[in-house]
């Protein structure tokens, strides 16, 4: 009954029980998987859970962790075995394997969901049996990249809610968390070069509640403010934190800094950044997309050349993403300096400047060793890197494209994996955005486009889910959100369809046991009869939208990067 469902499970006679005796054996790589094993097992079951070097243990009992170069492990993409795991449960101990520390940790994972519920709880609520059936578990992921990408701009999530998301993350092996750090709401990281970003940008004096709605007389009805300030960001020692925390998890943290549009926060705070620097902005109080853009002076590229040194010497991850969506080209359009800066490029047009400006950070981000990944709209308007990865968002097109053209891609596709979007029909569901996404919905994602070759699937390494907040204003609505969908998208990235055709109705049947882990871990999904009333928001007004309204935009925004 595990999520993600595991290539093979071959049951075993008798249990093992965990008792005051039971001690971990961790050779030198899996350290850091004993330290989070010992520390879930003793604060749920209240064991000492000993080391098994302790001098004072006795000589059976033990838990095993180990990598392994054995090759009879099950392979992963591209025949990885770095995240593949062996768990061996006997009468007389476990035996958790893998082709690295990764992998081990998976298989932890793989023995907790095999253990009752509450292990998962932070305190003691029970004596036990803490057993575990006897059972063989062979596994590996479909993708290596298994993501969520969590918003904080729209509304901050302080330091220890992105840990807990962590957690949550970890529990269901899924090993990105890509981190959306600015926007025009508010700037969330501290820059030390640049400290206005955070003094001015990290806060606005209000927020939308809810969408513009059209009246009954047809004219716009605008949502109202709320009348609170609202602000927040990690210092650099935040980020070190979270970074580390969620390595100890085998999850990586990927940043994210929005260029050129989305980026009102930093004009109000530097607006010499800015086309029309003579009118200050402030950082914006409503959702949706400002006009407002960078300008393409070199001076600019300079300043966010800098904000990335600064963010990469933080995050270690291969990828940095530096945005491209939803960039306005109004100012652009209508701005004489803009033009002749065009024209001094040698450029067409606004398309092929957006795409110089992200092709100038891209490039710096690649002189420091890293990857530079942005959203589809990257692929418009000119030339990109092959060392760029897409995150294709707007369905699939742009994931068919990128790896057509031989780059890198992450699957997003809003109509598939966008865990703000709306969870039914229902008229007490909380602020409904965009279209239906069941669990189902979910569950049935494949992160690779129809008709692609070998060579271009191989080119899809991965998919995530979005959780976008200008809606989500608190941990418990993020929980309504992300929970149980977060299990699917586990479902379908781990798992895909190595196990066999999907069966939507089998895993169901898992789900249905999974919740109490859900509720152990204190995670407040929504339930499938829908909303308490307590998670309701009667009178709020969101934007819901049929799919055939949802697939003629699309079919409307992505025709210039279709095949």
């Amino acid at each position: 009954m595990l999520i993600p469902r595991p290539l093979r499970t071959e049951p075993g006679v008798g249990a093992f029980a965990i008792t005051p005796t039971t001690r971990i054996a961790a050779d030198r790589a899996t350290e850091s998987v004993r330290l989070y094993l010992q520390q879930t097992l003793r604060g749920s079951t209240g064991l000492p859970v000993r080391d098994a070097d302790d001098a004072h243990a006795p000589t059976t009992d033990v838990v095993s962790l180990r990598v392994v170069d054995d090759p009879s492990l099950p392979a992963g993409p591209a025949g990885d075995r770095s995240e593949s795991f062996r768990l061996v449960v006997t009468p007389s101990g476990v035996e958790v394997t893998g082709g690295s520390a990764a992998g081990v940790f998976y298989g932890v994972q793989a023995l907790l969901q095999a253990l009752p519920a509450d292990v998962y709880r932070k305190g003691r609520v029970g004596s036990g049996p803490w057993s575990v059936p006897s059972v063989t578990v062979e596994d590996a992921p479909a993708f290596a990249w298994r993501g969520v990408m969590l918003d904080v701009a729209r509304h901050f999530r302080t330091k220890h809610e992105v840990m807990r998301v962590i957690d949550q993350l970890a529990a269901h092996r899924l090993n990105r968390l890509h981190f959306h750090l600015t926007e025009d709401q508010g700037w969330r990281i501290e820059i030390r070069k640049y400290p206005r970003l955070t003094e001015v940008g990290s806060w606005r004096t209000e927020s939308q509640v809810g969408a513009h709605v059209p009246g009954p007389d047809g004219e716009l009805v605008v949502a109202r403010k709320d009348g609170r300030p609202h602000g927040g960001y990690y210092t650099q020692d935040d980020i070190r934190e979270i970074v580390a925390y969620a390595a100890d998890r085998f999850v990586t943290v990927v940043p994210e800094i929005e260029t050129p549009g989305h980026v009102r926060a930093a004009l109000a705070a530097y607006p010499a950044l800015g086309v029309h620097p003579e009118t200050p902005v402030d950082v914006w109080t409503e959702w949706g997309i400002a006009e407002d853009v960078l300008n393409a002076e070199d001076s600019t590229i300079a300043f966010f050349q800098d904000v990335l040194d600064e963010v990469i010497d933080l995050f270690p991850s291969e990828y940095i993403g530096v945005g491209g969506d939803e960039c306005p080209k109004v100012q652009w359009e209508q701005d004489p300096r803009t033009q002749e800066r065009i024209r001094e490029l040698g450029l067409e047009d606004e398309e092929q400047l957006q795409a110089w400006i992200i092709g100038r950070l891209a490039a710096h981000v690649e002189s420091r060793g890293r990857r530079a990944f942005g959203w589809d709209e990257i692929l418009e308007g000119g030339t990109l890197s092959k060392s760029a990865t897409v995150l294709s968002w707007r369905g699939l097109t742009g994931a068919r494209t990128a790896a057509k053209r031989g780059h890198d891609v992450i699957s997003a596709p809003d109509d598939q994996v966008y865990l703000d979007y709306r969870q039914s029909d229902l008229a007490t569901e909380p602020i409904p955005v965009s279209i239906v996404l069941t669990v189902d919905d979910v569950f049935a994602f494949d992160p690779v486009p129809a008709d692609l070759t070998d060579e271009e699937r191989s080119h899809v390494i991965g998919g995530q889910g979005n959780m976008w907040t200008e809606h989500v204003d608190s941990a418990r609505k993020l929980d309504y959100q992300l929970f149980p969908r977060v299990a699917a998208l586990a479902e379908a990235l781990w798992s895909a369809d190595a196990t066999g055709p999907r069966d939507v109705a089998e895993f169901r049947g898992r789900l249905a046991e999974h919740v109490a882990r859900l509720e152990a871990m204190g995670i407040e999904y929504r339930h499938e009869a829908g909303p308490f009333p307590w998670e309701q928001r009667p009178g709020v007004p969101g934007r819901p939208h049929s799919r055939e309204e949802r697939a003629a935009y699309i079919d409307a925004v992505t025709a210039n990067i279709a095949d």
